[in-house]
């Protein structure tokens, strides 16, 4: 039971062992607890240094012999009580500290992208919670969904095109997407989703990974191979130079 207590507390195995030998005969010497726990004199005496900055042992130099001296068990308190003194300094560090960073924020031109990695077990439920926020990214920029798209998405993934055009597609986007395989597409087309335009670029054939640009969101999906997974990219400046880019690439093909 003292061993889970002193665990919780932060305490290791070799710490409890030492400290535990140590309360058990209130004073004694190294050498002594040594023989006692198995445990080297040598470590004995980290441990002690360590145990000694937890404050529930101290040193006696009285004599010529040194002795570890264990400390009132009231004492274990101040564990507590310096673990919520640092946590004080660092609230007042980081409070602190996000005033000077805003200061330096306020005239940033820029701001660190956000990369968020999707595995397949979750990447059916990410793309119906994170289309929205697509969306309205998209809109608040051009009001088009730009890119390429692997043409194993609507394979693997058609009943999300489905849901997506069916139910939450805001009114005004549109989507311009070039694709490497026209079959597939030719299903889809018969669906008459207007707003839903799609190229196929004869040049594509090594093309193996679909990549979207949503606003100021960049999304690459690999779903020709297993596993799929999906990598999002929230930076405006990447997504700016992606979108003029697909711009272009629409504009050539016929």
């Amino acid at each position: 039971m003292i061993q889970q207590l002193l665990t919780q507390l932060g305490f290791s195995e070799k710490e409890i062992t030492v400290y535990v030998a140590i309360l058990q005969r209130g004073k004694i010497a190294p050498s002594e607890v040594a023989k006692i726990t198995g445990i080297n004199r040598t470590t004995v005496y980290s441990i002690a240094k360590e145990l000694s900055k937890k404050g529930v042992i101290t040193e006696d130099l009285g004599s010529q012999v040194r002795y570890l001296v264990a400390l009132p068990l009231e004492d274990l308190k101040y564990l507590t009580q310096k673990e919520e003194k640092e946590l004080e300094q660092k609230k007042d560090l980081i409070n602190k500290s996000v005033k000077e960073l805003r200061i330096l924020a306020k005239d940033a031109k820029y701001a660190l992208p956000k990369i968020i990695f999707i595995a397949e077990k979750d990447l059916e439920r990410y793309l119906y919670k994170q289309s929205k926020t697509w969306s309205d990214s998209i809109m608040r920029r051009d009001k088009t969904w730009w890119g390429f798209q692997d043409h194993t998405y609507v394979e693997h993934y058609g009943r999300m095109i489905d849901w997506y055009w069916q139910e939450i597609a805001p009114p005004g986007l549109t989507l311009n997407l070039l694709t490497n395989k026209s079959a597939v597409e030719r299903e889809m087309k018969k669906k008459k989703y207007l707003s839903r335009k799609i190229k196929f670029w004869n040049n594509t054939k090594q093309f193996t990974a679909s990549i979207w640009v949503c606003g100021d969101y960049v999304v690459m999906l690999i779903t020709n191979q297993r596993p799929h997974y999906l990598v999002e990219i929230n930076d405006a400046t990447l997504a700016h130079n992606m979108r003029e880019m697909f711009k272009q690439l629409w504009r050539q093909v016929k």
